[in-house]
């Protein structure tokens, strides 16, 4: 029988059932923890959260969503702890957001299209950013906000889109891929010198390049190599499926071989 509980009680079961763990007589595991050893956790879920997105798993991503929200509520209730906050604060402060940012549906403002969305969006940002400045805060100039702690594709993405939005840009895709050709010709040249400091870094550039180029053509590189992730290992299976049919081990082959057999993987 399907429970008809509102969200909100269902919601607000959730955050007594984590006040319960991390109480007197609560669990001990869930008692211990604190802010950083969640964090690899937090990661963890979002991941799993994706993974369920990329197979279409629609019952696992239900389930997935509900960790991902219990890491919000475990934050929450550590920092109530300690006075710092509580999640209803945390729930005040998107709603709050998401009313700000678009004047367009809760105001008097107007948009047609994505792109006024995004015009928007920038606009209200600035204003934000400007309040952050006028208050001295750490994180008020445009790149100060993402975090340095994501994921560094991720990061990437966020840096250069935030570039672009104000001007700081290409002009057209085939810009970025002349960028990427000279980006190329410098790797070269750092592997020609066998330096291993400056092979880093022009890898970097050469991926930095790859998320704009992404951008421009409007691809998720994080899908995108994900998706590759995928193939590779569906295509290698593949290989090691049809080795084990001939009663051998992967280590008992050889290039040739394998290769033929990703190519009848990929076909």
């Amino acid at each position: 029988m399907k429970n008809h509980s509102s969200a909100g009680e269902k919601f607000q079961k959730l955050v007594e059932l984590m006040a319960r763990l991390r109480a007197p007589g609560g669990c001990p595991w869930d008692r211990e923890q604190t802010f950083d050893t969640i964090k690899p956790y937090t990661l963890e879920e979002t991941y799993e959260v994706l993974d369920a997105i990329d197979r279409r798993d629609w019952n696992g991503l239900a389930e997935e969503l509900g960790d991902f929200l219990l890491q919000a509520v475990f934050y929450a209730e550590m920092a109530a702890e300690q006075d710092l906050f509580e999640i209803g604060d945390a729930l005040d402060a998107i709603n709050q957001k998401l009313v700000r940012r678009h004047p367009h549906v809760f105001g008097e403002g107007s948009a047609e299209t994505a792109g006024d969305v995004k015009r928007i969006w920038g606009e209200v940002k600035a204003v934000e950013n400007q309040a952050k400045k006028d208050k001295g805060h750490p994180e008020a100039n445009l790149l100060g906000s993402v975090p340095r702690s994501l994921p560094a594709l991720v990061e990437a993405q966020q840096i250069a889109s935030r570039a672009a939005a104000v001007g700081f840009d290409w002009e057209n895709p085939e810009q970025v891929v002349e960028k990427l050709h000279e980006e190329l010709a410098e790797f070269a040249e750092a592997r020609r010198r066998a330096s291993p400091a400056e092979l880093e870094d022009e890898l970097g550039d050469l991926l930095f390049v790859l998320v704009n180029l992404a951008r421009f053509v409007k691809v998720d590189p994080e899908q995108a190599l994900r998706r590759t992730n995928a193939k590779f290992r569906q295509r290698f299976g593949y290989i090691e499926r049809k080795l084990a049919e001939r009663g051998r081990k992967l280590e008992e082959s050889n290039i040739e071989e394998m290769e033929a057999l990703w190519q009848e993987a990929k076909r």
